[in-house]
């Protein structure tokens, strides 16, 4: 697929357009909570964005690379599900006001798009030029999936402060108090950060933490650098409105480890095939992307059903999440030391 520097800038400038749109359109006037109405229209809107996009290769591609980008799409939409669970832990943790909670996404998905692009070019980069490479992307994916397949996890366990947010909290010099949904204040004649910013960090380098099994796995669906960052785009552009839309539905997906398990497993293995084939292992079998298309949106659909069925049965096996406190004074471990 030969895409030329006009298509990315194009391609950009659009997401880039979007997101100031929606930075507005947030930012406008006071803070106030972002309703269910709001969210089903903008995710409705950015999953009926995705599939034009889609339906545009088909019709200016070919139909080859059309299903390489709703498998990848609906491979990064059901993983970033997961992130759910961290994003609303992030959340509680740091006591965001829900009104401000959906530009701390927003600017928080921008920071994880923009690591993201980055890690793309560089697995790009690397499968271009050693094939060799998928063996070990294909092995990550199958440990991993055996991981979530033995024991799912634990939101709370799995955010951890990285080195980012660590080193943001130290040097950042920050107000004790949220200030509505400013980033920065002016104070004693300088200018400080709200804890929003540290937030912020904290969601877009968190986001690239799971980007480590996410990028590989769009790989092994295809190779093509601007298909996995278009499927990357519209996963996460339409992620933060998901997160108010499905609130505690979301808890009840109490399979949905189980289901992720699968899927970075078949992909691991698809991996694995495409890398022999490429060294001409014969009787290795190679699946076409519309059954692997078929086998991720089974396997999803499936997850989904089986999940709110036992939720609905046995009301123990949902995993709360908490309600989100709503403070506007920020927790005293956010405030850096001097403050």
């Amino acid at each position: 697929m030969d895409v030329s520097l006009w298509t990315w800038a194009v391609t950009l400038a659009v997401l880039g357009a979007l997101i100031l749109v929606d930075l507005f359109l947030t930012d406008r006037g006071e803070p106030r909570d972002f309703t269910l109405r709001q969210a089903g229209a903008w995710v409705t809107f950015y999953v009926a964005l995705a599939i034009a996009f889609g339906v545009g290769l088909l019709l200016v591609v070919n139909a080859t690379y059309a299903g390489q980008f709703f498998a990848g799409y609906l491979t990064e939409y059901s993983l970033s599900i997961d992130n759910l669970f961290i994003f609303y832990v992030i959340m509680a943790r740091f006591a965001v006001p829900k009104p401000s909670q959906h530009k701390v996404l927003l600017i928080g998905i921008l920071i994880a798009l923009i690591l993201r692009g980055a890690f793309i070019a560089l697995g790009a980069a690397a499968i271009t030029r050693f094939v060799w490479v998928f063996f070990i992307f294909g092995a990550f994916l199958i440990w991993t999936a055996v991981g979530l397949a033995r024991g799912g996890h634990d939101e709370a366990e799995e955010f951890k402060e990285n080195r980012l947010l660590r080193w943001s909290r130290r040097v950042l010099r920050t107000t004790d108090r949220y200030e509505d949904s400013k980033i920065s204040v002016r104070r004693d004649g300088r200018r400080v950060f709200t804890p929003l910013l540290i937030v912020m960090i904290a969601i877009g380098s968190t986001d690239l933490l799971f980007a480590l099994d996410s990028i590989p796995a769009i790989f092994g669906l295809t190779k093509e650098a601007y298909l996995v960052f278009a499927a990357n785009a519209f996963a996460l552009m339409g992620l933060r409105q998901l997160y108010f839309l499905l609130g505690g539905l979301v808890e009840r997906l109490v399979y949905l480890s189980k289901g992720l398990a699968v899927i970075l497993g078949f992909i691991g293995v698809k991996l694995i095939d495409e890398a022999l084939d490429h060294y001409h292992v014969p009787f290795t079998p190679v699946m076409p992307i519309w059954a692997s298309l078929v086998v991720i949106g089974g396997i999803m659909a499936v997850t989904t059903v089986a999940s709110l069925i036992k939720a609905r049965r046995d009301p123990s096996s949902v995993r709360p999440i908490g309600a989100v406190p709503q403070p506007q004074r920020a927790p005293s471990h956010m405030v850096p030391r001097g403050e």
